[in-house]
Parts: structure tokens; C-alpha cells; sequence
């Protein structure tokens, strides 16, 4: 079943004397793939697998765990974006999945080499597959490549206004729980605690007042402030902040079913195995074990870079501004449960753009109930489109496949392929 789907399982290599080998997965479109979009999926972490979009996420196929993660199973995913668009499931950078470097020097990556190696991958898949040439291209970011997506966008239009060959026919991007910037996102863990209940206003209203916006590092010189983060960080350290309303998942009970890395473990057996190897045509003996999430890469709030990797991206916002002057199309879903990187933060973000409201706030429908919210802005060529999911935490697709899937279908079904590029 896997590989009736899973047309190609392959290398891509990047850099000047492709030293750098990227692996990838690609599903047509099960719809009309000569026409559909064509997205490139990038998953977060950095060193996430795409393996983990692709069977727990937004693929045709879903991992299936109710026998335990050694007896893991496929079955149909209902909600597959599949149906509306052929997904490329993209291992960067090397030391990503099967992803790897032929050389030392090339193993050691960057925020910065991440796009510029992601936007080599795709003009070279694309000459390797010129048939989807003319296709709309969607460049698609979740979570920490909410920090580098807008920045491989925008090199796909500088590259073919340069005239590099072939051109692209790059239409906008797809920013799914983003991280944007390093400090705002984090920041907004505090308002959105509050509007949520999880802190009380004499917890909220001190902080507000003392703590000059910065919520993230406590001056202890600050008493009042520091008092409040205080109790701020003991209501929420026994929160799931990746979906508040989910089990708090530990070391004591991080393997039951109710936690994701139970499901995670199932994906790491199967990966593991020579027959999923065989079957992707992986080259074998090149990465040693198979990881799921690479975490001498993985970032988290504050950590500095690694032996191997440079968090040099600070903010995304930038690249949104100058995506504003192009020809392009933008939407940005978060789910309303998700404190990883709430969307009070993402608010802000879009604000400051200072780009017209097109669409004002308001409710979007699925079998006739409230699927979240969403509203639009535009200015000249470009509209960005923003949306809330109702219920879901930082793996919408996972929490919600339903809604997920219907806010991608209207955006994308709501878009004109403009052309520019390919006549």
C-alpha cells in the first residue's frame, strides 16, 4: 500500500559538486496531477523527518499504532492534501531522516544554507521532472520553517526574475504553525496563557505593568515582574503546550498511547526496517539508525548553535515584507490550543506588515459547525490569508485533518495561476 502511493522515494543532490544528498518522498496528486498545485513540503524541527508529514500529518496514508508500535499498521487517510495537490516530502537538511552529506564540511549546516539548499532542490527536482513545470508551486513550512519558508520563496522569485533556468512557476507559500520570531513568538506564551485561563489576571496584570513586554527572562533586580513569571511558569510547566487540552506526556509515561511519541516510536521501527528501506530506496549504510527527529539540530527556545548547525535566522519577518511587492499568494493556519507558538504571536507578526484587511474576522463552516476562524489582507499582488483551527495544538493536521484540510482546499481553489514565468 505504502509505495501505491509513494511514487518515488529518492536523492536530489545539492551544492557545487552535490555533496549534499536529499532525500525525498512524492505523492501525485490524486486528483488530476497533469494541473494540481505541486507543494514542497518542509516539516519543522530543523531535523524533523518529512516521513512524520507524510504518515502522521497530511499524507494519503496514516500510521495506525491500536496493536502497539511493533505491529504498526497503514491505513487511508481520508483528509490527505493529496486529493487536491502532488506533495514533495522533503529530508533537510543533510543529517535530516535519509538525508546525508558526502563530506564533513557539508554536514555542518545553517538556517541560511537550509534555504538556500531547499531552493537548489527544487529547480532540480523540477528539471529531474519537467512535466510539473507549468504546475502553480506552493513552497510549504511547519513550525520552525515558519523561519525559513518565506526566505526560499522569495529566492524562487529572485531566481527567475535573475532569468535562472527553468524558470518556476512559484504562485506563494503555506506556513503551518509557524515559528516567526525568536523572541515575539515565545513572548506570546504569556498573553495567550492568560486569555486561556491557565494564569490569573494578579498573575497577568503585575507583568503587564513591570515587566516592560519581556516575558521570556526574569530580572530577579524586577521583583514584581519576576514574581509573576514566577507563578506564571509553575501554572504551565505541567501544560502539553503543544495542545493545552492534551495529556501532559514525561519520562513516566511517555510511551503510552495517549502520547505522540508513542506514534513516533511506531515510525521510527518502520523507518528502521529493511523493508521500508529497500522499498524507498534508500542508499543503505549512509546514515546508520534512522531518527525521526535529528536533536543535535532540533532547536528549542534559547539554545545556542551546534557542532553541526547555526540558528541564524533570528525573524522571518523580513521575507514576508518583501514577498508584499510580488506576485504571491500566502496562508498561515494555527491552531487556537497551541502554545508552542500561539497565534497571538502570529497576530502580531501579520500586523506588523501593515498590509490592508481584505477579509475581516470571521467563522468558516465544516458539516455545518464552526471549524475555526480566518480572515484575509491584501495589498497590490498579494493576499495573505490567515486562519485559526478550532481545537487543534501545533500538529493541526494531526488534531484536526478535517478543517485543516478544507482551509488549504478553499485557499488553494480560491487562487488564479497567474503565469508569470511559464508561457
Amino acid at each position: 500500500m505504502f509505495m501505491y502511493f509513494v511514487r518515488n522515494g529518492s536523492y536530489v543532490g545539492v551544492g557545487k559538486n552535490e555533496e549534499i544528498q536529499l532525500f525525498y518522498y512524492f505523492v501525485e496528486s490524486q486528483n488530476n496531477p497533469e494541473e494540481d498545485p505541486l507543494i514542497c513540503y518542509i516539516p519543522g524541527g530543523p531535523g524533523t523527518s518529512a516521513l512524520l508529514g507524510l504518515l502522521y500529518g497530511i499524507g494519503p496514508l496514516m500510521i495506525n499504532v491500536d496493536d502497539g508500535p511493533t505491529n504498526a499498521t497503514f491505513s487511508l487517510n481520508q483528509d490527505s492534501w493529496t486529493k487536491m495537490a502532488s506533495i514533495i516530502f522533503l529530508d533537510i537538511p543533510a543529517g535530516t531522516g535519509f538525508s546525508y552529506a558526502k563530506t564533513k564540511d557539508a554536514s555542518i549546516s545553517s538556517d541560511s544554507n537550509v534555504a538556500d539548499q531547499a531552493h537548489d532542490f527544487v529547480r532540480r527536482f523540477l528539471i529531474d521532472h519537467p512535466k510539473f513545470l507549468k504546475n502553480p508551486l506552493y513552497i510549504g513550512g511547519i513550525s520552525y520553517m515558519g523561519l525559513l519558508t518565506p526566505a526560499i520563496t522569495l529566492k524562487i522569485y529572485k531566481g527567475n526574475e535573475r532569468g535562472d533556468q527553468p524558470t518556476l512557476n512559484i504562485q506563494g507559500y503555506i506556513l503551518g504553525s509557524p515559528l516567526t520570531n525568536k523572541f515575539t513568538d515565545f513572548n506570546s506564551r504569556f498573553e495567550y496563557a492568560h486569555r486561556m485561563a491557565l494564569i490569573s489576571d494578579d498573575i497577568y496584570e503585575p507583568a503587564i505593568e513591570n515587566c516592560n513586554g519581556n516575558y521570556l527572562n526574569i530580572d530577579s533586580a524586577n521583583f514584581l515582574c519576576a514574581q509573576s513569571l514566577q507563578r506564571y511558569k509553575q501554572c504551565t510547566d505541567q501544560i502539553n503546550i503543544n495542545n493545552i487540552l492534551d495529556t501532559f506526556c514525561d519520562e513516566s509515561n511517555l510511551m503510552m498511547p495517549y502520547c505522540q511519541e508513542y506514534t513516533f516510536d511506531a515510525i521510527n521501527i518502520w523507518a528502521n526496517s529493511d523493508t521500508a528501506q529497500l522499498a524507498l530506496n534508500v542508499s543503505r549504510g549512509k546514515i546508520g539508525k534512522w531518527e525521526l527527529m535529528n536533536s543535535t539540530m532540533h532547536y528549542s527556545e534559547g539554545k545556542k548553535d551546534t557542532f553541526c548547525y547555526a540558528y541564524d535566522i533570528f525573524s522571518s519577518v523580513i521575507y514576508h515584507k518583501k514577498l508584499t511587492s510580488k506576485i504571491c499568494r500566502a496562508v498561515i493556519f494555527s491552531g487556537d490550543h497551541d502554545m508552542t507558538f500561539p497565534y497571538v504571536g502570529i497576530e502580531q507578526w501579520i500586523s506588523s506588515l501593515n498590509i490592508r484587511v481584505e477579509q475581516p474576522w470571521e467563522p468558516y463552516y465544516v458539516d455545518g459547525q464552526v471549524g475555526g476562524y480566518e480572515m484575509t489582507y491584501a495589498e497590490n499582488d498579494f493576499s495573505l490569508t490567515f486562519a485559526t483551527i478550532k481545537g487543534a495544538g501545533h500538529l493541526v493536521p494531526v488534531d484536526k485533518p478535517k478543517e485543516s484540510m478544507d482551509v488549504i482546499k478553499r485557499w488553494l481553489a480560491s487562487g488564479t495561476n497567474s503565469n508569470n514565468y511559464i508561457k
